[in-house]
């Protein structure tokens, strides 16, 4: 790779010399000197070297195309689904980012690997696309590990990655993993913002919408999928790329029907091999061994590889057995378990000769593996499963390692086989009923305390986060010493926290599953997917139900609100924190009852119920001043400044803005002051101020990157791009707006990225592209309502008729200008108001309607100057002042374009000083 960039450097650097001299001899061919040597015949034929320059060219932009590696998958930009309803807590897929490590226990499978090899060899030589591969077989027969050995083998033919999933097909206890959350955990684990994966009410389109962008994902690249345990063809097919580069190799026990596979079966093993394997294993040689006792060790194990291996290890750890000792015991253990189905009776007699050898005490931590709800866990949820230390944890799972009755993975982390995880399961249900819920408690205790250490890390300052349990103390928690670890952690335990919910879901352990989904509810709330977030808080409102705890129920219901805003769901989220705030209310929790109106009152202004927002801002803000709560104070007077800034109020935006800043400073709370200094930056553009407001929205945005919040940098890059447009900056306002738009679009942003589209058909308008902006303007105008927010729609109308009126649409200019005023009268946007009569004035002036012009200047004019809107009142003076003109009424026409001069002057619109100094010029004239 690295020679091949020299060549390219090289090549590249001679080509541009070569170029160079010839645009130099091109541009010199009508100079009078005379040039040496042959460079004089170019000189005499000076075409030749147009001829030379274009080959050139050519050439090196053959070269380029040839030796680039990089290729960009497409990126949807379709708005993205509404979250699912489900109230079944989410499931859960393990993806793992690159193999499991290969095993020992793998044998001789050289037929079925040479045929999988010449298959992928063949179809990529050709040019083919890859087939996929189904590896079909018993259980314990070796699937799993000869996908992921053949995986090793043929790793380095798809650079781009190897991806594992655990789908969970045939795991006693746990529903098979759905498509979806399949899709959900793949497009993560491969760097996808979890905020841009689709969601919906609709399964099936959120299916079809995660397929897609999976497949686009892996366009043209060239990546290895091991799709692990299958149930069905139904669970494995939206999971296939779609192009020709990647290879799927698929484990199932059962046939699968997948359209153009190729079907590998993995049979037990031959008598030979199987003797063999268990000879490496054992780590003796083949003359201290009995041939024959082996062959008949193997064939009780029913020449499966799982088997061989733990009866190997049991010999390897008893240097004084014999394989006679071995196979005595192995003959008691099968009869005892002959109530076993056939196809699993000697594998499992492995499983009890090797469990028989274990202490008592790894015998009861073994027993306790199987009430695992998780795929995988470390020594920390082992210790908590088994009620011992991490230290002793640690020990008894490199034991059972050592054993072969666990697995290891990536990370120091285990996973049981299927078969062994019925085994423990059954062993300990010999123990009693009631083991297993109480290893479920454990378990979610651990949890409980290992989430309430992370989100000190994640919840925002002054904020409370959920309490620890009452015994956290006792409980041994992984080190989480940093935001990037804590959330890192969260990560890699998200499939294994939400299986302990559903599972304590299934055991009516109602009080942990609310105490799970409030602690879950910090990181989910910034990391999504949020369709997880809905199952898991409509999970928790049904388990608070059935307990009564109505302080529990409206906290679910408040969580449910939140995640319902974040996917634009408003509707929903009112509805939720609307009884939210009734359930807190009616506990006598004042806090509580203030966040839930906090929230509603986001919510509302949203969708420009700016009465209904104000209302329930003003009232959290008394109970959070009762409180002496200074952060819910901060938060409120934010919201209601946003509220006062959208009804065109802004004197009174900024002063409680103004002092929400102040709070957030006094508290250090970066994320609330990079909130209120945007908010405070789009006030003071509207008044004019746009030194200051470009200084602000510049603040703003680099706290925001401080924090690595992509969706507030990508909302202040929005107002920084409609400052720029404002003071005629329109390259700077494109690629501000277009940056936010490709945050918005990567985040699954919806609100936000019809922001971009407006503000993006808003520049088009201006730069003369119209039929451009129409199309722009129009898909905003189609996402605000789709969103239900009224107050994007009235703009989105206001900057059509604008767009409709300069190709002469004048009738559908009028009637969007009508939509536009009637929303904004009704919202009480006085900015708004006046900044459409002033476009309906202007499309009037230029069809020569003067008088009807001028009285809509004069609304705007009268609007304007109430709510101190200077932009929109020196549009309006400018109109009138034109209208004078026309009507030959010059020196009252001069009076009030000097008027509006002066205010474009102080605002630093230059193109519009210009084009009314050169009017007056031409009056004086």
């Amino acid at each position: 790779m690295t020679l091949r960039r020299g060549i390219t450097i090289a090549v590249v650097a001679a080509g541009g010399a070569v170029t160079t001299m010839l645009v130099g001899l091109v541009t010199n061919a009508v100079s009078e000197s005379q040039w040496p040597g042959w460079l004089g015949w170019l000189q005499e034929h000076a075409w030749f070297s147009f001829v030379m320059l274009g080959v050139a060219m050519v050439g090196l932009t053959v070269l380029l195309a040839a030796l680039s590696e990089t290729h960009t998958p497409a990126r949807p930009t379709e708005p993205l689904p509404r979250p699912e309803d489900g109230s079944e807590p989410p499931g859960a897929a393990l993806v793992l980012r690159s193999l499991p490590r290969d095993t020992a226990a793998f044998t001789n499978r050289s037929a079925e690997l040479e045929a999988l090899v010449k298959s992928v060899r063949d179809s990529q030589e050709s040019g083919a696309a890859l087939p996929v591969h189904v590896i079909d077989g018993m259980p314990g027969v070796g699937k799993t590990t000869f996908a992921v050995h053949a995986g090793h083998v043929l790793s380095e033919r798809f650079p781009d990655g190897q991806l594992f999933v655990n789908l969970n097909g045939h795991t006693t206890g746990r529903t098979p993993v759905q498509a979806t959350e399949a899709l959900a955990s793949l497009l993560a684990a491969t760097g996808v913002p979890t905020q841009q994966i689709p969601v919906g009410n609709d399964s099936g389109a959120v299916t079809e919408a995660r397929t897609a962008m999976w497949r686009s994902w892996l366009a043209g690249k060239k990546a290895l999928l091991i799709l692990d345990n299958a149930a069905s063809y139904r669970q494995l097919e939206p999971l296939i790329p779609g192009g020709s580069g990647c290879l799927v190799l698929v484990t199932s026990r059962k046939r699968l029907a997948v359209y153009d596979e190729v079907v590998l079966p993995v049979e037990a093993l031959p008598p030979e091999y199987a003797v063999d394997l268990f000879v490496r294993l054992s780590a003796r040689s083949a003359d201290s061994l009995d041939r024959a006792v082996l062959e008949e060790l193997a064939e009780l194990c029913g020449y499966l590889p799982l088997g061989v291996s733990i009866l190997a290890a049991r010999l390897r750890h008893h240097p004084s057995w014999t394989a006679e000792d071995l196979r005595a015991r192995l003959v008691a253990a099968r009869d005892r378990l002959g109530e076993l189905r056939a196809g699993e009776r000697a594998v499992a007699a492995t499983f009890e000769l090797s469990y028989r050898d274990l202490e008592s005490e790894r015998q009861r931590f073994f027993q306790r593996l199987g009430f695992y709800p998780g795929t995988e866990l470390d020594a920390y949820a082992g210790a908590a499963l088994g009620s011992v230390s991490v230290a002793a944890a640690r020990e008894h799972l490199d034991e059972l390692y050592d054993a072969h009755l666990i697995d290891e993975h990536p990370g120091s982390r285990y996973r049981l086989h299927d078969l062994l995880r019925d085994y423990a399961r059954g062993l300990a249900d010999e123990e009693g009923s009631m083991e297993h819920v109480q290893a479920v408690q454990r378990v979610c205790t651990y949890y409980l305390a290992a989430l309430a250490v992370a989100n000190r890390h994640i919840v925002r300052s002054g904020a409370l986060a959920p309490a620890p349990p009452d015994d956290a103390a006792q409980v041994e928690t992984p080190p989480i010493e940093s935001r990037t670890t804590a959330l890192g952690w969260l990560e890699d335990e998200r499939a294994n926290v939400l299986a302990c919910v559903r599972r304590a879901n299934s055991l009516a352990l109602h009080e942990l599953v609310i105490r799970m989904a409030a602690a879950m509810a910090p990181f989910l709330r910034q990391a999504g997917p949020w369709d997880q977030a809905v199952g898991l808080h409509r999970t928790a409102v049904e388990a608070a139900r059935h307990t009564g705890d109505r302080r529990a129920l409206a906290g679910a219901l408040a969580e449910l609100g939140v995640v319902r805003r974040f996917m634009a769901a408003y509707p929903e989220a009112i509805e939720a924190l609307n009884e939210a705030a009734a359930e807190y209310d009616a506990v006598g929790e004042k806090r509580g009852r203030a966040d839930a109106l906090n929230q509603a009152g986001i919510v509302w202004y949203m969708i420009a119920g700016n009465d209904a927002s104000a209302q329930a801002q003003t009232e959290a803000l008394v109970l959070y001043r009762d409180l002496g709560d200074r952060l819910g104070q901060a938060n409120a007077l934010a919201d209601l400044g946003m509220v006062r800034r959208q009804t065109s109020r802004f004197d009174a935006a900024v002063e409680a803005q103004t002092e929400a800043l102040s709070i957030y400073r006094e508290l250090g709370d970066r994320y609330g002051e990079a909130n209120s200094l945007r908010d405070l930056g789009i006030v003071h553009c509207l008044m004019g101020e746009y030194q200051m407001a470009a200084q602000q929205h510049r603040e703003a945005f680099d706290i925001y990157r401080e924090l690595d919040d992509r969706v507030h940098q990508a909302y202040a890059l929005n107002e920084l791009g409609v400052v720029r447009r404002l003071t005629g900056d329109l390259v700077g306002a494109r690629e501000a707006h277009t940056q936010a738009l490709e945050h918005y679009t990567e985040l699954g942003e919806r609100f936000g990225r019809a922001n971009s589209v407006r503000h993006l058909g808003v520049l088009d308008r201006v730069e003369g592209n119209v039929a451009e902006a129409i199309r722009v303007l129009e898909d905003a105008l189609g996402s605000y309502r789709d969103l239900g927010s009224r107050g994007g729609e009235a703009v989105s109308l206001g900057e059509l008729g604008v767009a409709r009126g300069i190709v002469g649409e004048r009738d559908g200019a009028g009637e969007a200008f009508q939509q536009s005023l009637e929303i904004l009268t009704d919202l009480g946007d006085r900015c708004g108001q006046a900044e459409v009569l002033n476009h309906w004035g202007t499309l009037l002036h230029s069809s020569g309607d003067w008088t009807a012009a001028r009285g809509y200047f004069e609304q705007a004019l009268g609007l304007a100057r109430h709510i101190s809107c200077p932009l929109e009142e020196a549009r309006a003076l400018e109109g009138i002042g034109r209208c004078d003109w026309m009507a030959d009424r010059q020196a009252r026409a001069e009076g009030s374009l000097r008027e509006a001069l002066d205010v474009y002057r102080r605002l630093g619109v230059d193109g519009a000083v210009y084009s009314v100094e050169r009017l007056l010029a031409s009056g004086a004239g």
